[in-house]
């Protein structure tokens, strides 16, 4: 790895520091490096892409989940009539 010499000047609340400091402890890397493998690793495109596949994903199972209420709750409608239709003609006991 190459040797570090430049800086990049961050400004972070008191509770991100010890929020990163925590994470790079428990990584067992300064928070230099936590930092800069973090920073290597973000990806904002790849990470958007896959937000929006899992978005489009939930909103195909959301809807298939209503149509299959949608019919469940039709079903037991027409059941409710028929029950009712052969209660009106006395067929239940």
């Amino acid at each position: 790895m190459a040797t570090a010499t430049e800086r990049i000047p961050v400004l972070v609340t008191a509770q991100e520091k010890a929020l990163i400091a925590s994470m790079a402890r428990d990584a067992r890397l300064s928070m230099g490096e936590f930092l800069r493998r973090a920073a290597s690793s973000f990806r904002p495109n790849e990470d958007e892409k896959l937000l929006e596949g899992m978005i489009e994903q939930m909103l195909k199972t959301t809807a298939q989940a209503n149509a299959a209420m949608d019919d469940a709750l039709a079903f037991v409608e027409a059941s409710n009539q028929r029950i009712a239709a052969m209660e009106d003609k006395g067929g239940a006991h």
